[in-house]
């Protein structure tokens, strides 16, 4: 538990400034929304849209052209393969203590999860920068030490999946975020709706048998942990900003994502 240094509210998992190092709420949690005072070391949509762009980049909220899957070695590309290396260790770890296979558990883990985590952190991405804001994703490093703490105190049965977030700003945001409800709770949702699309295309592979089935049931149960996780309603959780637009929504998402993690 800690408190927001600029609003005093209190947070079970505040986030950390990488730039001036001080712990902040969901809703100041960015170097803009704080006033940072090393504000002037945290890059500028505008060097930012040259990086990492997938079908288009930002400029003063407008859409623009780009190649497909044009990447570039970036800050936020390194931070991206940092957190989905951590990620697909954590969630191969309980092989550490049952099995010798570890190295073939994480290499599944590498195809499972990474598809499962690129496709939820660039939906959230893709889908704010249609609403022309800027987006990027970054590292949270005490979520990355706390995924590895727990994966190994728990011998894998217990995953803090939260080695980062995609962080948002809106093309007006002189006062809090600049976006309503609704477009909150759209950029939010695409996430674990990315999970689940992903999951459910492992899932048709749980019929093969051998190690390609093996892979499909994996696929299936990673991913839809990670929706289900991530659909919890309070927080910092994207299932908060869902169920705060549109309840119903986020009960039509959450319910069968959470059903499925104990029936499958």
């Amino acid at each position: 538990m800690g408190k927001c240094d600029l609003c005093g509210k209190e947070v079970e998992l505040p986030f950390k400034c990488n730039y001036c190092k001080r712990s902040f709420c969901d809703n100041h949690r960015l170097p803009e929304l704080h006033t940072c005072p090393n504000l002037i070391f945290a890059r500028s949509p505008h060097e930012v849209k040259n990086d990492f762009n997938l079908d288009w980049s930002y400029r003063e909220g407008k859409k623009e052209s780009t190649p497909i899957f044009n990447l570039k070695f970036s800050s936020e590309l390194q931070q991206l393969i940092i957190a989905w290396l951590v990620l697909s260790f954590c969630f191969s770890v309980r092989s550490l203590f049952t099995s010798t296979q570890f190295p073939l558990f994480f290499i599944i883990s590498l195809i499972t999860l990474g598809l499962g985590f690129i496709g939820h952190e660039l939906s959230h991405r893709y889908v704010a920068r249609n609403f022309g804001c800027w987006a990027e994703f970054r590292l949270w490093p005490l979520g990355l030490i706390m995924a590895v703490a727990f994966a190994l105190i728990s011998g894998g049965t217990i995953i803090f999946a939260a080695p980062g977030a995609v962080y948002i700003v809106p093309r007006h945001h002189g006062s809090g975020y600049g976006i309503g409800k609704r477009e909150n709770g759209l950029i939010s949702l695409s996430g674990p709706l990315a999970n689940i699309i992903v999951g459910l295309l492992f899932y048709m592979l749980r019929d093969f048998g051998g190690l390609l089935g093996n892979v499909g049931s994996i696929g299936f149960t990673v991913n839809f942990w990670l929706a289900a996780f991530n659909l919890i309603p309070f927080g910092m959780m994207d299932g908060r900003k869902i169920f705060l637009w549109n309840p119903i929504i986020w009960a039509l998402l959450a319910i069968p994502a959470w059903l499925a993690i104990f029936i499958f």
